[in-house]
């Protein structure tokens, strides 16, 4: 578990491909490895990485082939900077909120602008994760904790102060950028729960692929 407080940006140093897999080194920075051990884990934009070797000045992790499909791992190349966080301890502030980091989904940013000193952002959401996004709640961007200021279908409208801007990756965003989106752990234990008895009754495949499925999906208009 992480809290979406960014501890230092680090940056991609070495970059293998190994089939459908790929292996990262990621130079860590400011961020103190003194108390992380092998098999621990570390927020890499939102993703939840295990460190398989740590050479001194950062961490070596596996990434799977499911990971760099469903995150913006698979687009990052040397040099690409990265939010960085070790894991919550029971000693940490939870100054953020509860973030797991298993990423939901990839937004786009389609706007950006200055708003007083502060950084006014709107990211377009997957369809099916608008249900989960609300005015007022949390929602963790590349790894940061955010409060939401306002939704409109799946678009969401962040504001980036600059303490935030200026510790994360965020100070070179830009429209166009993809995003790693884990939305509010709540929401989706909730929509779990509230399915009662029905939960556990499996959906054969057939029944789950239909037209009223891609629609609500946004798959087809």
């Amino acid at each position: 578990m992480f809290t979406g407080i960014i501890q230092a940006v680090g940056q991609i140093a070495q970059r293998q491909e190994l089939g459908a897999d790929a292996r990262l080194y990621v130079r860590t920075g400011q961020l103190p490895l003194a108390g992380v051990q092998l098999g621990d884990s570390i927020a890499t934009n939102g993703v939840c990485l295990t460190a398989v070797a740590l050479p001194g000045d950062g961490f070596w992790a596996d990434v799977s082939g499911e990971t760099l499909s469903r995150t913006t791992l698979g687009q990052l190349h040397v040099g690409s900077l990265v939010n960085l966080e070790t894991a919550l301890t029971l000693q940490t502030p939870l100054g953020g909120h509860l973030v797991s980091g298993h990423v939901d989904g990839v937004g786009r940013v389609i706007a950006c602008h200055n708003d007083g000193r502060s950084l006014r952002v709107t990211i377009e959401s997957p369809n099916e994760l608008a249900r989960y996004i609300a005015a007022k709640g949390s929602i963790c961007v590349d790894g940061i904790s955010l409060t939401v200021n306002a939704v409109n279908g799946c678009q969401l409208s962040l504001n980036i102060v600059p303490h935030t801007a200026n510790m994360t990756t965020w100070k070179e965003i830009k429209v166009g950028q993809f995003v790693n989106l884990e939305v509010d752990l709540i929401a989706r234990y909730l929509e779990r729960l509230l399915l009662g008895e029905k939960a556990a009754q499996a959906t054969p495949l057939s029944e789950k692929i239909t037209e009223s499925f891609l629609q609500q999906h946004g798959f087809i208009r």
